[in-house]
Protein backbone atom coordinates (compact mmCIF):
# COMPACT_ATOMS: atom_id res chain seq x y z
CA UNK A 1 0.00 0.00 0.00
CA UNK A 2 1.07 3.80 0.08
CA UNK A 3 2.42 5.59 2.75
CA UNK A 4 0.35 8.41 3.53
CA UNK A 5 1.83 11.93 3.17
CA UNK A 6 1.48 15.37 5.35
CA UNK A 7 2.71 18.36 3.16
CA UNK A 8 4.50 21.03 5.30
CA UNK A 9 5.34 24.04 4.16
CA UNK A 10 8.36 26.12 5.78
CA UNK A 11 8.72 30.25 6.32
CA UNK A 12 11.72 31.50 6.89
CA UNK A 13 14.67 34.11 6.16
CA UNK A 14 16.81 33.70 3.34
CA UNK A 15 20.08 33.42 5.64
CA UNK A 16 18.13 30.76 7.73
CA UNK A 17 17.68 28.09 4.45
CA UNK A 18 20.74 27.01 4.22
CA UNK A 19 21.25 25.99 8.44
CA UNK A 20 17.74 24.75 8.48
CA UNK A 21 17.81 22.73 5.09
CA UNK A 22 21.80 20.93 6.78
CA UNK A 23 19.67 19.76 10.23
CA UNK A 24 16.61 18.75 7.90
CA UNK A 25 19.48 16.51 5.88
CA UNK A 26 21.00 15.40 9.22
CA UNK A 27 16.90 14.49 10.17
CA UNK A 28 16.53 12.71 6.86
CA UNK A 29 13.10 12.68 6.72
CA UNK A 30 11.73 15.34 4.68
CA UNK A 31 11.21 15.18 0.69
CA UNK A 32 11.83 18.58 -0.48
CA UNK A 33 10.73 19.87 -3.72
CA UNK A 34 13.62 20.17 -5.39
CA UNK A 35 14.71 20.94 -9.13
CA UNK A 36 16.05 17.49 -10.42
CA UNK A 37 18.80 19.45 -13.09
CA UNK A 38 21.94 22.48 -12.76
CA UNK A 39 20.16 25.45 -12.06
CA UNK A 40 23.05 27.29 -12.19
CA UNK A 41 26.70 27.60 -13.40
CA UNK A 42 27.83 26.18 -9.37
CA UNK A 43 25.56 23.14 -9.63
CA UNK A 44 26.33 22.20 -13.21
CA UNK A 45 29.87 22.29 -11.69
CA UNK A 46 29.12 20.38 -9.35
CA UNK A 47 27.50 17.70 -11.28
CA UNK A 48 29.95 17.61 -13.84
CA UNK A 49 32.29 16.41 -11.20
CA UNK A 50 30.08 13.87 -9.69
CA UNK A 51 30.19 12.57 -13.54
CA UNK A 52 33.73 12.64 -13.58
CA UNK A 53 34.35 11.07 -10.38
CA UNK A 54 32.00 8.07 -11.42
CA UNK A 55 34.17 7.79 -15.20
CA UNK A 56 37.43 7.74 -13.27
CA UNK A 57 36.07 5.00 -10.40
CA UNK A 58 34.73 2.78 -13.63
CA UNK A 59 38.40 3.70 -15.50
CA UNK A 60 40.13 2.33 -12.11
CA UNK A 61 38.10 -0.33 -11.36
CA UNK A 62 39.21 -2.16 -14.84
CA UNK A 63 42.99 -0.99 -13.98
CA UNK A 64 42.54 -3.04 -10.59
CA UNK A 65 41.18 -6.07 -12.60
CA UNK A 66 43.95 -6.29 -14.80
CA UNK A 67 46.25 -5.82 -11.80
CA UNK A 68 48.70 -8.72 -10.87
CA UNK A 69 50.32 -7.71 -8.07
CA UNK A 70 47.20 -7.62 -5.45
CA UNK A 71 49.31 -6.09 -2.78
CA UNK A 72 48.01 -2.78 -1.32
CA UNK A 73 49.98 0.22 -0.69
CA UNK A 74 48.13 3.16 1.26
CA UNK A 75 47.60 6.59 0.54
CA UNK A 76 47.78 9.50 2.49
CA UNK A 77 45.62 12.49 0.79
CA UNK A 78 42.23 12.88 0.76
CA UNK A 79 39.74 12.20 -2.75
CA UNK A 80 40.28 15.48 -3.87
CA UNK A 81 43.61 14.99 -4.15
CA UNK A 82 43.16 11.00 -5.39
CA UNK A 83 40.71 12.10 -8.55
CA UNK A 84 43.41 14.88 -9.81
CA UNK A 85 46.12 12.95 -9.54
CA UNK A 86 44.14 9.93 -11.21
CA UNK A 87 43.25 12.01 -13.95
CA UNK A 88 46.34 13.29 -14.80
CA UNK A 89 47.92 9.99 -15.29
CA UNK A 90 45.02 8.79 -17.15
CA UNK A 91 45.56 11.53 -19.63
CA UNK A 92 49.35 10.87 -19.56
CA UNK A 93 48.74 7.34 -20.29
CA UNK A 94 46.88 8.08 -23.66
CA UNK A 95 49.16 10.61 -24.98
CA UNK A 96 51.58 8.01 -24.04
CA UNK A 97 49.89 4.91 -26.14
CA UNK A 98 49.42 7.48 -28.64
CA UNK A 99 53.21 8.48 -28.78
CA UNK A 100 54.02 4.75 -28.37
CA UNK A 101 51.62 3.76 -30.97
CA UNK A 102 52.99 6.64 -33.72
CA UNK A 103 57.12 5.38 -32.83
CA UNK A 104 55.98 1.64 -33.44
CA UNK A 105 54.76 2.28 -36.81
CA UNK A 106 57.89 5.23 -37.79
CA UNK A 107 59.87 1.81 -36.03
CA UNK A 108 58.39 -0.71 -38.85
CA UNK A 109 59.12 1.80 -41.85
CA UNK A 110 63.09 2.42 -40.29
CA UNK A 111 64.02 -1.42 -39.19
CA UNK A 112 64.76 -2.21 -43.18
CA UNK A 113 67.46 0.36 -43.25
CA UNK A 114 69.25 -0.70 -40.46
CA UNK A 115 70.93 1.50 -37.91
CA UNK A 116 73.02 4.90 -38.92
CA UNK A 117 73.83 8.51 -37.57
CA UNK A 118 71.91 11.71 -38.63
CA UNK A 119 75.65 12.98 -38.52
CA UNK A 120 76.74 10.78 -41.73
CA UNK A 121 73.58 11.46 -43.59
CA UNK A 122 74.00 15.32 -43.61
CA UNK A 123 77.59 15.27 -43.89
CA UNK A 124 76.71 13.29 -47.15
CA UNK A 125 74.16 16.52 -48.24
CA UNK A 126 77.13 18.79 -47.05
CA UNK A 127 79.38 17.28 -50.14
CA UNK A 128 76.85 17.66 -52.43
CA UNK A 129 75.47 14.69 -53.04
CA UNK A 130 71.62 13.50 -53.44
CA UNK A 131 70.15 10.29 -51.15
CA UNK A 132 68.43 7.93 -53.36
CA UNK A 133 67.01 5.30 -50.93
CA UNK A 134 65.97 1.57 -52.69
CA UNK A 135 64.60 -1.66 -51.50
CA UNK A 136 63.99 -4.77 -53.35
CA UNK A 137 64.47 -8.67 -53.49
CA UNK A 138 67.67 -9.69 -52.89
CA UNK A 139 67.26 -12.27 -56.24
CA UNK A 140 67.05 -9.32 -58.13
CA UNK A 141 69.77 -7.14 -57.23
CA UNK A 142 73.09 -7.06 -59.44
CA UNK A 143 76.26 -7.24 -57.60
CA UNK A 144 77.93 -5.50 -60.37
CA UNK A 145 75.73 -2.23 -59.54
CA UNK A 146 78.36 -1.78 -56.72
CA UNK A 147 81.31 -1.27 -59.31
CA UNK A 148 79.13 0.92 -61.33
CA UNK A 149 77.61 3.82 -59.57
CA UNK A 150 78.09 5.25 -55.99
CA UNK A 151 76.00 2.56 -54.65
CA UNK A 152 75.87 1.48 -50.64
CA UNK A 153 74.23 -1.29 -49.28
CA UNK A 154 72.56 -0.28 -45.70
CA UNK A 155 70.72 -3.48 -44.76
CA UNK A 156 70.78 -6.92 -46.23
CA UNK A 157 68.90 -10.11 -45.05
CA UNK A 158 68.11 -13.51 -46.55
CA UNK A 159 65.38 -12.07 -49.01
CA UNK A 160 66.06 -8.20 -49.04
CA UNK A 161 68.13 -5.65 -49.45
CA UNK A 162 68.35 -2.04 -48.85
CA UNK A 163 70.71 0.41 -50.29
CA UNK A 164 71.16 4.24 -51.11
CA UNK A 165 72.41 5.73 -54.28
CA UNK A 166 74.22 8.83 -54.41
CA UNK A 167 74.19 11.38 -57.33
CA UNK A 168 76.31 14.07 -57.98
CA UNK A 169 75.00 17.44 -58.63
CA UNK A 170 75.45 18.45 -61.92
CA UNK A 171 75.46 15.30 -63.31
CA UNK A 172 73.41 12.88 -65.07
CA UNK A 173 71.56 10.46 -62.40
CA UNK A 174 70.91 7.73 -65.06
CA UNK A 175 70.45 4.48 -61.99
CA UNK A 176 66.74 3.15 -62.85
CA UNK A 177 64.84 1.57 -60.00
CA UNK A 178 61.60 2.67 -57.85
CA UNK A 179 62.61 4.51 -54.90
CA UNK A 180 61.56 4.10 -51.58
CA UNK A 181 61.04 6.61 -48.37
CA UNK A 182 64.47 6.65 -46.58
CA UNK A 183 63.48 7.50 -42.77
CA UNK A 184 64.25 10.56 -41.29
CA UNK A 185 64.93 8.90 -37.70
CA UNK A 186 67.43 5.94 -38.14
CA UNK A 187 65.81 2.95 -36.33
CA UNK A 188 68.09 2.42 -33.37
CA UNK A 189 67.10 6.02 -32.44
CA UNK A 190 63.21 5.25 -32.80
CA UNK A 191 64.31 2.12 -30.67
CA UNK A 192 65.43 3.98 -27.88
CA UNK A 193 62.58 6.36 -27.82
CA UNK A 194 60.15 3.61 -27.79
CA UNK A 195 62.17 2.13 -24.78
CA UNK A 196 61.56 4.83 -23.00
CA UNK A 197 58.06 5.82 -23.35
CA UNK A 198 57.00 2.35 -22.87
CA UNK A 199 58.94 2.81 -19.43
CA UNK A 200 57.28 5.75 -18.79
CA UNK A 201 53.83 3.88 -19.23
CA UNK A 202 54.64 1.28 -17.26
CA UNK A 203 55.62 3.62 -14.32
CA UNK A 204 52.19 5.66 -14.93
CA UNK A 205 50.08 2.14 -15.04
CA UNK A 206 51.93 1.06 -11.67
CA UNK A 207 51.00 4.56 -10.26
CA UNK A 208 47.58 4.09 -11.37
CA UNK A 209 47.03 0.63 -10.25
CA UNK A 210 48.05 2.04 -6.68
CA UNK A 211 45.41 4.13 -7.11
CA UNK A 212 43.03 1.43 -7.97
CA UNK A 213 43.33 0.24 -4.79
CA UNK A 214 41.80 3.17 -2.84
CA UNK A 215 38.37 3.23 -4.71
CA UNK A 216 36.36 3.69 -2.30
CA UNK A 217 37.90 7.07 -0.92
CA UNK A 218 36.77 8.22 -4.32
CA UNK A 219 33.17 6.75 -3.69
CA UNK A 220 33.29 8.29 -0.06
CA UNK A 221 34.10 11.92 -1.95
CA UNK A 222 31.72 11.62 -4.31
CA UNK A 223 28.86 11.32 -1.36
CA UNK A 224 30.22 14.22 -0.29
CA UNK A 225 29.65 16.06 -2.95
CA UNK A 226 26.12 14.33 -3.71
CA UNK A 227 25.24 15.52 -0.33
CA UNK A 228 26.12 18.70 -1.06
CA UNK A 229 24.48 18.98 -4.54
CA UNK A 230 20.93 18.13 -2.82
CA UNK A 231 21.47 20.22 -0.12
CA UNK A 232 22.04 23.24 -2.85
CA UNK A 233 19.33 22.17 -4.99
CA UNK A 234 17.23 21.84 -2.35
CA UNK A 235 17.76 24.98 -1.68
CA UNK A 236 17.92 27.05 -4.95
CA UNK A 237 14.53 24.99 -5.17
CA UNK A 238 13.04 27.63 -2.39
CA UNK A 239 10.58 29.94 -3.87
CA UNK A 240 11.57 33.93 -2.92
CA UNK A 241 9.08 36.08 -1.62
CA UNK A 242 9.31 39.65 -0.50
CA UNK A 243 11.86 40.68 -2.53
CA UNK A 244 14.39 37.47 -1.76
CA UNK A 245 14.24 38.80 2.16
CA UNK A 246 12.03 35.27 3.00
CA UNK A 247 12.45 31.45 1.71
CA UNK A 248 9.30 29.21 1.05
CA UNK A 249 9.69 25.40 1.06
CA UNK A 250 7.54 22.70 0.33
CA UNK A 251 8.14 19.28 1.77
CA UNK A 252 6.48 16.07 2.60
CA UNK A 253 7.31 13.56 5.34
CA UNK A 254 5.52 10.19 6.11
CA UNK A 255 2.32 10.91 8.38
CA UNK A 256 3.52 8.17 11.17
CA UNK A 257 7.04 10.15 10.80
CA UNK A 258 5.04 14.02 11.58
CA UNK A 259 5.43 14.19 15.58
CA UNK A 260 9.16 13.14 14.79
CA UNK A 261 9.36 16.46 12.78
CA UNK A 262 6.95 18.16 14.72
CA UNK A 263 9.42 18.29 17.59
CA UNK A 264 12.07 19.06 15.82
CA UNK A 265 10.61 22.50 14.29
CA UNK A 266 9.15 23.46 17.95
CA UNK A 267 12.89 23.10 19.15
CA UNK A 268 13.89 25.22 15.87
CA UNK A 269 11.09 28.10 16.95
CA UNK A 270 10.21 27.77 13.18
CA UNK A 271 7.07 28.59 11.38
CA UNK A 272 5.34 26.13 9.19
CA UNK A 273 2.21 24.94 8.12
CA UNK A 274 1.04 21.31 7.69
CA UNK A 275 -2.11 19.64 5.68
CA UNK A 276 -2.68 16.18 4.75
CA UNK A 277 -1.04 15.66 1.35
CA UNK A 278 -3.41 15.34 -1.78
CA UNK A 279 -3.26 14.12 -4.86
CA UNK A 280 -3.09 17.50 -6.59
CA UNK A 281 0.22 18.48 -4.80
CA UNK A 282 1.96 15.30 -6.56
CA UNK A 283 3.21 14.19 -3.61
CA UNK A 284 6.09 11.33 -3.92
CA UNK A 285 5.12 7.86 -3.22
CA UNK A 286 6.43 5.28 -0.80
CA UNK A 287 5.53 1.64 -0.52
CA UNK A 288 4.54 0.43 2.52
CA UNK A 289 3.77 -3.90 2.29
CA UNK A 290 4.16 -7.42 4.00
CA UNK A 291 7.15 -8.93 4.44
CA UNK A 292 6.19 -11.47 1.26
CA UNK A 293 4.79 -8.83 -1.18
CA UNK A 294 7.70 -6.10 -0.25
CA UNK A 295 9.83 -8.95 -2.31
CA UNK A 296 8.19 -8.33 -5.47
CA UNK A 297 8.48 -4.29 -5.05
CA UNK A 298 11.54 -4.43 -7.11
CA UNK A 299 9.95 -6.08 -9.77
CA UNK A 300 6.62 -3.71 -9.94
CA UNK A 301 9.45 -0.76 -9.68
CA UNK A 302 10.38 -1.94 -13.22
CA UNK A 303 7.24 0.07 -15.06
CA UNK A 304 6.02 2.95 -12.26
CA UNK A 305 5.06 3.72 -9.33
CA UNK A 306 1.53 4.26 -8.81
CA UNK A 307 0.19 8.00 -8.59
CA UNK A 308 -0.71 9.21 -5.36
CA UNK A 309 -3.84 8.22 -3.45
CA UNK A 310 -4.34 5.33 -6.16
CA UNK A 311 -4.53 1.81 -5.72
CA UNK A 312 -1.08 -0.16 -4.97
CA UNK A 313 -1.02 -3.40 -6.41
CA UNK A 314 1.91 -4.65 -5.27
CA UNK A 315 0.15 -6.75 -2.83
CA UNK A 316 -2.24 -8.29 -5.71
CA UNK A 317 0.16 -9.33 -8.18
CA UNK A 318 2.70 -11.59 -5.84
CA UNK A 319 0.69 -14.54 -6.05
CA UNK A 320 0.12 -14.76 -9.62
CA UNK A 321 3.62 -13.94 -10.71
CA UNK A 322 5.21 -16.78 -8.49
CA UNK A 323 2.79 -19.10 -9.82
CA UNK A 324 3.45 -17.66 -13.55
CA UNK A 325 6.86 -17.70 -13.24
CA UNK A 326 6.76 -21.50 -11.86
CA UNK A 327 4.20 -22.27 -15.03
CA UNK A 328 6.88 -20.80 -17.53
CA UNK A 329 9.69 -22.79 -16.12
CA UNK A 330 8.00 -25.62 -16.35
CA UNK A 331 10.16 -28.35 -14.36
CA UNK A 332 10.33 -28.95 -11.02
CA UNK A 333 14.03 -30.20 -10.60
CA UNK A 334 14.66 -26.39 -11.74
CA UNK A 335 12.03 -25.00 -9.03
CA UNK A 336 13.91 -27.30 -6.30
CA UNK A 337 17.46 -25.49 -7.66
CA UNK A 338 15.92 -22.10 -7.02
CA UNK A 339 14.45 -22.42 -3.66
CA UNK A 340 18.08 -24.25 -3.04
CA UNK A 341 19.91 -20.96 -4.22
CA UNK A 342 17.28 -19.01 -2.09
CA UNK A 343 18.11 -20.72 1.12
CA UNK A 344 22.00 -21.31 1.09
CA UNK A 345 22.69 -17.68 -0.65
CA UNK A 346 21.41 -16.07 2.06
CA UNK A 347 23.84 -17.56 4.19
CA UNK A 348 26.92 -16.73 1.92
CA UNK A 349 25.39 -13.32 0.74
CA UNK A 350 23.22 -11.68 3.54
CA UNK A 351 22.85 -8.17 1.64
CA UNK A 352 21.23 -10.08 -0.99
CA UNK A 353 18.76 -11.43 1.28
CA UNK A 354 15.87 -9.94 -0.05
CA UNK A 355 16.52 -11.10 -3.95
CA UNK A 356 17.54 -14.26 -2.22
CA UNK A 357 13.89 -14.54 -0.78
CA UNK A 358 12.40 -13.68 -4.22
CA UNK A 359 14.72 -16.93 -6.01
CA UNK A 360 13.35 -19.16 -3.08
CA UNK A 361 9.56 -18.22 -3.80
CA UNK A 362 9.87 -18.37 -7.19
CA UNK A 363 11.57 -21.69 -6.96
CA UNK A 364 8.73 -22.96 -4.99
CA UNK A 365 6.18 -21.68 -7.45
CA UNK A 366 7.73 -23.62 -9.71
CA UNK A 367 7.76 -26.54 -7.79
CA UNK A 368 3.57 -25.86 -7.56
CA UNK A 369 3.19 -25.68 -11.13
CA UNK A 370 5.51 -27.82 -12.60
CA UNK A 371 3.78 -30.84 -9.98
CA UNK A 372 0.88 -30.86 -12.55
CA UNK A 373 2.46 -32.41 -15.68
CA UNK A 374 4.93 -34.04 -13.28
CA UNK A 375 8.52 -32.89 -14.80
CA UNK A 376 11.20 -33.34 -13.56
CA UNK A 377 15.00 -32.38 -15.23
CA UNK A 378 12.93 -32.95 -18.10
CA UNK A 379 11.58 -36.81 -17.19
CA UNK A 380 8.35 -37.57 -15.98
CA UNK A 381 7.68 -38.05 -12.04
CA UNK A 382 4.91 -40.52 -13.21
CA UNK A 383 8.04 -42.70 -15.39
CA UNK A 384 10.45 -42.87 -12.60
CA UNK A 385 7.95 -43.16 -9.55
CA UNK A 386 4.80 -45.09 -11.05
CA UNK A 387 3.39 -45.36 -7.79
CA UNK A 388 1.94 -42.11 -7.25
CA UNK A 389 -0.89 -42.39 -9.23
CA UNK A 390 -2.76 -44.88 -7.37
CA UNK A 391 -3.75 -42.67 -4.41
CA UNK A 392 -4.93 -39.69 -6.94
CA UNK A 393 -5.15 -38.69 -10.28
CA UNK A 394 -4.24 -35.16 -10.37
CA UNK A 395 -0.71 -34.11 -9.60
CA UNK A 396 1.89 -35.18 -12.25
CA UNK A 397 -0.71 -36.16 -14.43
CA UNK A 398 -1.57 -33.36 -16.95
CA UNK A 399 -1.18 -33.82 -20.45
CA UNK A 400 -0.20 -30.80 -22.77
CA UNK A 401 -3.89 -30.32 -23.57
CA UNK A 402 -4.68 -29.77 -20.49
CA UNK A 403 -2.06 -27.15 -19.33
CA UNK A 404 -2.94 -25.62 -22.24
CA UNK A 405 -6.41 -24.98 -21.14
CA UNK A 406 -5.35 -24.62 -17.55
CA UNK A 407 -3.00 -21.57 -18.94
CA UNK A 408 -6.18 -19.95 -20.16
CA UNK A 409 -8.56 -20.59 -17.32
CA UNK A 410 -5.96 -19.07 -14.65
CA UNK A 411 -5.56 -15.95 -17.18
CA UNK A 412 -9.15 -15.57 -16.98
CA UNK A 413 -9.21 -15.32 -13.27
CA UNK A 414 -6.51 -13.06 -13.04
CA UNK A 415 -8.66 -11.05 -15.21
CA UNK A 416 -11.70 -11.51 -13.50
CA UNK A 417 -9.70 -10.58 -9.88
CA UNK A 418 -8.20 -7.55 -11.73
CA UNK A 419 -11.87 -6.18 -12.23
CA UNK A 420 -13.30 -7.25 -9.03
CA UNK A 421 -10.56 -5.32 -7.56
CA UNK A 422 -10.76 -2.60 -9.62
CA UNK A 423 -14.88 -2.31 -8.53
CA UNK A 424 -13.85 -2.37 -4.96
CA UNK A 425 -11.39 0.12 -5.17
CA UNK A 426 -13.81 2.53 -7.33
CA UNK A 427 -16.57 2.08 -5.09
CA UNK A 428 -14.45 2.80 -1.95
CA UNK A 429 -12.78 5.82 -3.45
CA UNK A 430 -15.61 7.37 -5.86
CA UNK A 431 -18.48 5.91 -5.02
CA UNK A 432 -20.88 2.67 -5.89
CA UNK A 433 -22.36 3.89 -9.30
CA UNK A 434 -18.23 3.82 -9.85
CA UNK A 435 -17.56 0.19 -9.15
CA UNK A 436 -20.45 -1.07 -11.45
CA UNK A 437 -19.07 -1.25 -14.57
CA UNK A 438 -15.71 -3.67 -13.52
CA UNK A 439 -18.25 -6.19 -11.72
CA UNK A 440 -20.60 -5.71 -14.83
CA UNK A 441 -17.15 -7.50 -16.88
CA UNK A 442 -16.39 -10.06 -14.19
CA UNK A 443 -19.92 -11.45 -14.42
CA UNK A 444 -19.57 -11.09 -18.18
CA UNK A 445 -16.29 -12.62 -18.45
CA UNK A 446 -17.32 -15.83 -16.06
CA UNK A 447 -21.08 -16.09 -17.86
CA UNK A 448 -18.57 -16.58 -21.44
CA UNK A 449 -16.22 -19.45 -19.92
CA UNK A 450 -18.98 -21.14 -18.39
CA UNK A 451 -21.07 -20.79 -21.60
CA UNK A 452 -18.33 -21.97 -23.99
CA UNK A 453 -16.58 -24.65 -21.53
CA UNK A 454 -20.19 -26.09 -21.26
CA UNK A 455 -20.02 -27.08 -25.17
CA UNK A 456 -17.10 -29.63 -23.95
CA UNK A 457 -17.69 -30.29 -20.52
CA UNK A 458 -21.81 -31.93 -20.68
CA UNK A 459 -22.47 -31.41 -17.02
CA UNK A 460 -21.23 -27.91 -16.82
CA UNK A 461 -24.37 -26.57 -18.50
CA UNK A 462 -25.98 -23.34 -16.12
CA UNK A 463 -29.79 -23.50 -15.76
CA UNK A 464 -30.94 -21.08 -18.14
CA UNK A 465 -32.58 -18.95 -15.91
CA UNK A 466 -29.08 -18.39 -14.22
CA UNK A 467 -27.44 -17.97 -17.67
CA UNK A 468 -30.19 -15.34 -18.77
CA UNK A 469 -29.82 -13.67 -15.49
CA UNK A 470 -26.36 -13.39 -15.34
CA UNK A 471 -26.23 -12.28 -19.17
CA UNK A 472 -28.41 -9.29 -18.75
CA UNK A 473 -27.55 -8.50 -15.57
CA UNK A 474 -23.79 -8.21 -16.56
CA UNK A 475 -24.71 -6.35 -19.83
CA UNK A 476 -26.91 -3.92 -18.09
CA UNK A 477 -24.11 -2.66 -15.53
CA UNK A 478 -21.44 -2.56 -18.23
CA UNK A 479 -24.22 -0.31 -20.19
CA UNK A 480 -25.41 1.62 -17.76
CA UNK A 481 -22.48 2.66 -15.28
CA UNK A 482 -19.05 2.49 -17.63
CA UNK A 483 -19.65 6.80 -17.50
CA UNK A 484 -21.73 7.13 -14.49
CA UNK A 485 -21.58 10.75 -15.16
CA UNK A 486 -24.26 12.69 -17.06
CA UNK A 487 -27.81 11.40 -18.04
CA UNK A 488 -29.34 8.41 -18.85
CA UNK A 489 -29.26 8.38 -22.53
CA UNK A 490 -25.81 9.81 -22.57
CA UNK A 491 -24.60 7.17 -20.32
CA UNK A 492 -26.33 4.65 -22.60
CA UNK A 493 -24.37 5.67 -25.42
CA UNK A 494 -21.05 5.94 -23.91
CA UNK A 495 -21.74 2.29 -22.67
CA UNK A 496 -22.36 0.66 -26.09
CA UNK A 497 -18.75 1.85 -26.97
CA UNK A 498 -17.82 0.52 -23.99
CA UNK A 499 -18.86 -2.76 -24.93
CA UNK A 500 -16.08 -2.58 -27.82
CA UNK A 501 -13.44 -3.90 -24.94
CA UNK A 502 -14.72 -7.48 -25.04
CA UNK A 503 -11.80 -7.57 -28.19
CA UNK A 504 -10.06 -6.58 -25.58
CA UNK A 505 -10.24 -8.83 -23.19
CA UNK A 506 -10.45 -11.98 -25.25
CA UNK A 507 -6.93 -10.45 -27.12
CA UNK A 508 -5.46 -10.70 -23.08
CA UNK A 509 -7.01 -14.22 -22.49
CA UNK A 510 -5.06 -15.95 -25.39
CA UNK A 511 -1.50 -14.19 -23.93
CA UNK A 512 -1.70 -16.07 -21.50
CA UNK A 513 -0.83 -19.39 -23.26
CA UNK A 514 2.51 -17.85 -23.65
CA UNK A 515 2.68 -19.08 -20.03
CA UNK A 516 1.83 -22.76 -21.55
CA UNK A 517 4.00 -22.48 -24.50
CA UNK A 518 7.14 -21.50 -22.70
CA UNK A 519 6.39 -24.12 -20.04
CA UNK A 520 5.83 -27.11 -22.64
CA UNK A 521 9.13 -25.87 -24.61
CA UNK A 522 11.33 -26.19 -21.31
CA UNK A 523 10.28 -29.08 -20.43
CA UNK A 524 11.09 -30.59 -24.20
CA UNK A 525 14.56 -29.04 -24.10
CA UNK A 526 15.55 -30.75 -21.01
CA UNK A 527 14.13 -33.96 -22.19
CA UNK A 528 16.77 -33.24 -25.46
CA UNK A 529 19.50 -33.16 -22.89
CA UNK A 530 18.50 -36.39 -20.93
CA UNK A 531 18.61 -37.85 -24.75
CA UNK A 532 21.64 -36.94 -25.65
CA UNK A 533 23.09 -37.83 -22.58
CA UNK A 534 21.78 -41.18 -22.85
CA UNK A 535 22.92 -41.44 -26.41
CA UNK A 536 26.71 -40.57 -25.35
CA UNK A 537 26.99 -42.21 -22.21
CA UNK A 538 27.59 -45.71 -24.59
CA UNK A 539 31.10 -44.13 -25.79
CA UNK A 540 33.18 -46.98 -24.30
CA UNK A 541 35.67 -45.61 -20.97
CA UNK A 542 34.81 -42.20 -21.12
CA UNK A 543 30.93 -42.13 -21.88
CA UNK A 544 29.60 -42.03 -18.07
CA UNK A 545 32.45 -38.98 -18.05
CA UNK A 546 30.98 -36.92 -21.09
CA UNK A 547 27.38 -37.90 -20.34
CA UNK A 548 27.80 -36.20 -16.99
CA UNK A 549 29.24 -32.89 -18.39
CA UNK A 550 26.49 -33.13 -20.56
CA UNK A 551 23.41 -33.23 -18.28
CA UNK A 552 25.42 -30.54 -16.28
CA UNK A 553 26.19 -28.23 -18.64
CA UNK A 554 23.15 -28.60 -20.84
CA UNK A 555 20.49 -28.37 -17.64
CA UNK A 556 22.35 -25.52 -16.58
CA UNK A 557 22.24 -24.16 -20.14
CA UNK A 558 18.36 -25.11 -19.96
CA UNK A 559 17.62 -23.47 -16.51
CA UNK A 560 19.24 -19.82 -17.44
CA UNK A 561 17.06 -19.74 -21.07
CA UNK A 562 14.05 -20.81 -19.18
CA UNK A 563 14.53 -18.93 -16.01
CA UNK A 564 14.86 -15.66 -18.86
CA UNK A 565 11.99 -16.44 -20.27
CA UNK A 566 9.95 -17.64 -17.14
CA UNK A 567 10.67 -13.72 -15.41
CA UNK A 568 10.34 -11.77 -18.25
CA UNK A 569 6.93 -12.99 -19.83
CA UNK A 570 4.79 -13.03 -16.30
CA UNK A 571 6.33 -9.61 -16.25
CA UNK A 572 4.45 -8.37 -19.53
CA UNK A 573 0.89 -10.35 -18.38
CA UNK A 574 1.20 -8.50 -14.65
CA UNK A 575 2.01 -4.48 -16.41
CA UNK A 576 0.10 -5.04 -19.60
CA UNK A 577 -3.20 -7.52 -18.75
CA UNK A 578 -3.42 -7.44 -14.84
CA UNK A 579 -2.30 -3.14 -14.59
CA UNK A 580 -4.27 -2.66 -17.47
CA UNK A 581 -7.84 -4.42 -16.05
CA UNK A 582 -6.90 -3.42 -12.43
CA UNK A 583 -7.43 0.14 -13.91
CA UNK A 584 -4.10 1.26 -13.08
CA UNK A 585 -2.39 4.39 -14.11
CA UNK A 586 1.00 5.15 -12.36
CA UNK A 587 3.43 7.53 -12.99
CA UNK A 588 4.28 8.46 -9.38
CA UNK A 589 7.22 10.06 -7.96
CA UNK A 590 9.71 8.15 -5.69
CA UNK A 591 9.94 9.50 -1.57
CA UNK A 592 13.31 10.38 -2.03
CA UNK A 593 14.07 12.45 1.74
CA UNK A 594 17.06 14.85 1.99
CA UNK A 595 19.49 12.77 4.23
CA UNK A 596 23.18 11.94 4.25
CA UNK A 597 24.42 10.15 1.38
CA UNK A 598 26.27 7.20 3.33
Amino acid sequence: MITKMTKYSFVLLSEQTPDFLSKLQDLGMVDINRYEKAVDQHSKDLTDRLLHINQTVIKLGLIAKEKKDKRTEPYHDDGDSLLKEATELFSTRESLKTTIHSISDQLKAAEPWGPFTLQDVEKIRDLGYAIHAYMQPVRHFDPEWEKQYPLFVLERTDRQISYIVLEVRGEPYEFRGNEAVFPAIPCNVLREELNEKEAELQQCTARLEILSDHISLLKSHANELSSKLDLYLTGASAEKQVEDHIDLLTGFVPTDRTTELELFLEKESLYYLSSPAETSDNPPVKLKNSWFSSLFEPIGQMYMLPVYDELDLTPYFPPFYMLFFGFCLGDMGYGLLLILVGLLGRIFLPKMKGYLNLAFFLGLGSVIMAALPGSLFGMKVVDLFPSVTKNQDFFFQFNDMKMFWFAILFGLFQIVFARILTGIDSITRKGWQHGMAPFGWAILIVWATIAYASTMVENLNMPKPVSTAMLVLSISLIVLFSKPEGPVYKRFGKGIWAMYDITGIFGDMLSYIRLFGLGTSGGILGMVVNTLAMSIMSVPYIGWLLGIVLLLFGHALVLGLSALGAFVHPMRLTFVEFYKNAGFTGGGREYKPLKIKE
